[in-house]
Parts: structure tokens; C-alpha cells; sequence
């Protein structure tokens, strides 16, 4: 099995951040947003894997040559953003069995090796998540056997609450690319894109049974709110830690915190949700609801909901910020 992984976005709801550094490579409970994925799938035991590149390409094959050498990859350029559809179409020459296609907006608590044991009638799986706020997505659409028989986009009428997610397997790839190529060959849809969900309805119209298969979890990192709410579900379940190296000096230590190697924390007071990478120092400040990078320097500060850059050096301000590594803010 191979996966492929499109990552040519740009990432505009996180500037300033994205100017420097690709979305999937910002980091969330200590690491990178896509480390966690790569994990999941290097415990699957995939080590081949073609990425669909685009904005800041050359800094997601650094991090693959220094982070993960065991993986062989391949790069594809999307030249131009035209959707789903168009970034999976161009790893065709890269698929020849079965695939799983995974974009890296999201985290998710997936059961990822059902598709070991998978019935031979399943062509291959979509997973899904219940929500509310079913007008904001693709909802999928299934039988009683859980076969999906529709993706609506953004539903007025609750015809379905199970949201798809954009993690697929698909057994016959063959058949996906003719419903990519079909896709491709109709008018974009209303946002001018081409939607993978196309070739899925195409292969369903076929006679394929796609199953959709339901996640624990769903976390969304594609805004700095969204990230900030990841962080804490991270630190609360499997992120969170103090290091023993961190040299914590009159300092209040709230829950729900990280606090990685070499951090000095001197006079102040970390609240709920606050990851502090590698290296970084916090003196005589206040620190609530925050991921603030490795090496970065916080001041005399009074800091909530906010993302710091690594290296980056913050005085004597109060409030909400966003800024990115080697940023320098004199409140």
C-alpha cells in the first residue's frame, strides 16, 4: 500500500506563520502537524508515500530527508491549485494498488488498519465523523450496511450528519482515477475546484461499495484557533509533560501544559493549554492558552490564545498575538 499526501495549499488562514514555515510543518503538541501522520502510517507499515507539492515545496522534502530517511517518497508539483481532484490526478503515475489518500488539514483517531482485514466486496473505505454544524461540510450519505451512497457538499436539508474528513483507502485505484478523470472533465464546481468526493461518487455509481467507517476523534488545525483547541486535546491526552531538564524558578505550573527540554521558567505562571518548546525562556509573565516555539524569549508578558514563532522575542506586551519565528514585539 501506498499513501498519497497533498500538501500544495498555502495556508493563508494562518499567516503570518505560512509565510515562512508550510502548514503541515507547523507544530502542534511539540511537532509538526503531519509528523503525526507519517507515525500512523509508518505503524501500518507504509514507507512509500507521494506528496503533491506546491507553496514552500522545498522545505517539506528538507524535513522528510533530515526526519523521517526510512521514507521513500515522491514529489509532484501542483502548479495549479485546482482542487482535490487535480492534486491526487497527478500522483497517478505513482499508484499501481491500493492507496490511502490523507490531507493534513486534520487530526484524527482513526483505526487505520481495518484496511488489513477489509471483505473483498469493499472497494474501499471513507471515514466519517458525526457533527452538529452539518451545513459546514460534505456530509456523506449511506445505506444500512454503512456503504455510502452520496457526498452532498454543504447540505441545507439534515439529509446526513456524518462529516467527511478527507481520509480515504481506496482497493481500486484503477476505478478512482477514471472517476478523477471524469471529474476533471465536467465543469469545477462553485468555488472553481475539482472534488475528489466526484471520483467516489463515480465509483459508487459503478457498483463499488465504498464503506464509511467512523472516527473517535476529528481535530482541525487549520486555523490559530482551531490549533490552539488540538494543542489542548494533545496535552490532555497523550502530549502533555514536563521535562526534567526545564529549570522552573518561582514559577506556577497550571495543568494541561508541555514544557520540553532545556525551557527555563522564571517568575511567572503558566495557565491551562500552554505547550513551550525546546529551549524557550518565560520570565515574570503570564502565559494562558499558547504554543510558543523553541528558542523563543517571553518577557515581562501577559500572553492568552496566542502562537509564537520559534527564536522569536516578546516584551512587555498583554494580550493576544500572532506572530511568526524570529519575530521581535516591544509592548
Amino acid at each position: 500500500m501506498k499513501a498519497v499526501i497533498p500538501l500544495a495549499g498555502k495556508g493563508t488562514r494562518l499567516r503570518p506563520h505560512t509565510y515562512l514555515t508550510p502548514k503541515p510543518l507547523l507544530r502542534v503538541g511539540g511537532k509538526p502537524v503531519m509528523s503525526y501522520i507519517l507515525d500512523d502510517l509508518q505503524e501500518l507499515g507504509i514507507h512509500e508515500i507521494v506528496f503533491v507539492i506546491g507553496y514552500l515545496g522545498d522545505v517539506i522534502k528538507e524535513y522528510m530527508a533530515k526526519e523521517y530517511p526510512e521514507i521513500r517518497p515522491e514529489y509532484v508539483v501542483q502548479e495549479v491549485q485546482d482542487g482535490t481532484a487535480g492534486a491526487v490526478k497527478l500522483a497517478e503515475p505513482f499508484v499501481d494498488d491500493e492507496v490511502l489518500i490523507l490531507f493534513v488539514d486534520t487530526l484524527f483517531d482513526a483505526d487505520l488498519s481495518m484496511t488489513k482485514s477489509l471483505s473483498p466486496e469493499w472497494s474501499g473505505v471513507i471515514w466519517a465523523k458525526e457533527v452538529e454544524d452539518y451545513q459546514r461540510f460534505g456530509v456523506i450519505v449511506t445505506d444500512a450496511d454503512s456503504a455510502m451512497t452520496r457526498i452532498v457538499e454543504k447540505p441545507k436539508d439534515p439529509i446526513s450528519k456524518l462529516a467527511n474528513i478527507g481520509l480515504y483507502y481506496i482497493r481500486d485505484h484503477e476505478l478512482l482515477f477514471r472517476g478523477i478523470d471524469q471529474a476533471l472533465g465536467n465543469p469545477p464546481g462553485p468555488s472553481g475546484e475539482f472534488y475528489l468526493t466526484d471520483a467516489f461518487q463515480f465509483m459508487v455509481d459503478q457498483g463499488s461499495k465504498i464503506l464509511t467507517a467512523p472516527v473517535e476523534g476529528w481535530y482541525d488545525c487549520g486555523k490559530p484557533e482551531t490549533l490552539l483547541e488540538t494543542n489542548e486535546h494533545l496535552l490532555r491526552t497523550t502530549r502533555g509533560w514536563v521535562s526534567p531538564t526545564a529549570l522552573v524558578d518561582s514559577t506556577i505550573l497550571g495543568d494541561t501544559i508541555r514544557v520540553e527540554d532545556g525551557v527555563v521558567l522564571e517568575g511567572s505562571v503558566l495557565g491551562t493549554n500552554v505547550t513551550i518548546e525546546e529551549g524557550a525562556r518565560i520570565v515574570n509573565s503570564s502565559i494562558r492558552s499558547c504554543i510558543i516555539g523553541p528558542g523563543a524569549v517571553i518577557e515581562n508578558s501577559v500572553l492568552r490564545n496566542s502562537l509564537v514563532g520559534g527564536h522569536a522575542t516578546v516584551r512587555g506586551f498583554d494580550g493576544k498575538l500572532s506572530v511568526p519565528d524570529h519575530s521581535v514585539v516591544k509592548g
